[in-house]
């Protein structure tokens, strides 16, 4: 909301700026066609102010009223008859005002120009074709604004769907990995009871993280880590002996780098679920590092022991969330690859965390 009202108003000032520069411009422009030898004074600005009042009145009545009320709503033939009458009478009202302007103030105006009565040719052409394109510039400018307006717009429309999307990610994101956490302590009650009460307290500190920082888009690196910390060792009570687990996590300390909360979890869940077997030798290790330029690279390597079709219930769907919460989140700032050798599985993940989801690059992480 705060985002959305600081760009409303830039784009109000934006706007402020340019309608300063446009009369600024037409202004102006007149007195670089001048003689050389005539110089600026305030008579000849009395001249020509009649032209630029009426100037604005059609640009205004168009860019405020007729655009708006006529052309906007499909009422194009009324706009056009409108504007007809509109430059007609203000072209009669700019040429009189130059006599009643001529009669108040005698000296600003020449004396050729205060004994004729007949309206020329000329102010036809010159004052007509003046306004016609003050029509159309009042035009061209009010289509360029609603065309920004109608993509601030999409863009706003956009993020709130992508961010419903991440909200609901999220929501799909918790039961799964709570199922996964209940069926390993459920498992652990029937031959091992204290290690079950351990758990219990472990999987409370992860409801903790879940309840209060996973509402937010992003998280400091450093939390995230010791949520994975605490997962991993909740997970590695119901290891047998056949089973190396080990784990490495190097992250800056003076920055305060941030990351989406949950976006590892699912990939270090594939691991135990397919990388660790009842009775051979099994091997799971899970490595985070991030770098000075502020990508944080996550490798999970783990023995493979590929799942039966019966096994195969819901095994997809972490991973499935995790790429859509990346394609969300990190669009364009992230490598994920698989590999699968000598039945050793391994995934690798890089975000860059100086890229965000609206475009905008944060030059230092930390601040």
């Amino acid at each position: 909301m705060a985002q959305s009202l600081k760009v409303n108003r830039r784009s109000r000032w934006n706007n402020v700026f340019v309608h300063i520069l446009l009369w600024g411009v037409i202004f102006i422009l007149p007195y670089f066609f001048m003689d050389p030898e005539r110089v600026f004074n305030w008579k000849s600005f009395a001249r020509t102010l009649p032209d630029l009042l009426g100037f604005m009145l059609v640009f205004y009545l168009n860019y405020f009223l007729l655009i708006d009320k006529l052309l906007f709503k499909g009422k194009t033939k009324q706009f056009v008859i409108y504007n007809l009458l509109l430059i007609v009478g203000v072209a009669f009202l700019m040429h009189y005002s130059r006599g009643w302007l001529t009669a108040l103030f005698p000296e600003i105006m020449p004396r050729w120009r205060m004994r004729r009565r007949v309206i020329p040719l000329s102010f036809v052409v010159r004052n007509f074709t003046s306004l016609f394109l003050m029509t159309g510039l009042s035009l061209a400018l009010k289509m360029t604004v609603r065309w920004f307006e109608v993509d601030n717009e999409r863009k706003e429309l956009a993020k709130a769907k992508s961010e419903a999307e991440l909200q609901n990610l999220k929501n799909q994101i918790n039961p799964h990995f709570l199922l996964n956490t209940l069926n390993n302590i459920y498992a652990l009650i029937e031959f091992n009871p204290p290690k079950a009460q351990q758990a219990v307290v472990d999987l409370s500190k992860l409801l903790r993280h879940l309840l209060y920082d996973n509402n937010q888009a992003y998280v400091p690196l450093r939390q995230e880590v010791d949520f994975m910390r605490n997962y991993v060792e909740l997970m590695r009570i119901r290891l047998s002996e056949n089973v190396k687990l080990n784990t490495h996590f190097a992250y800056s300390e003076g920055k305060e780098t941030l990351i989406s909360p949950l976006i590892f979890i699912s990939l270090i869940e594939n691991a135990f679920k397919h990388g660790v077997s009842g009775d051979k030798p099994s091997f799971i290790d899970i490595s985070l590092v991030e770098h000075d330029d502020g990508k944080v690279e996550f490798v999970c390597s783990n023995s493979y022991f590929p799942k039966s079709e019966s096994d195969k219930s819901g095994s997809g769907i972490g991973l499935e969330l995790v790429k859509r919460r990346l394609e969300l989140l990190y669009p364009g700032s992230y490598t994920w690859r698989t590999d699968i050798k000598d039945d050793r599985y391994t995934t690798v993940l890089v975000i860059d965390t100086k890229r965000r989801t609206d475009g905008t690059e944060l030059l230092d992480s930390g601040r």
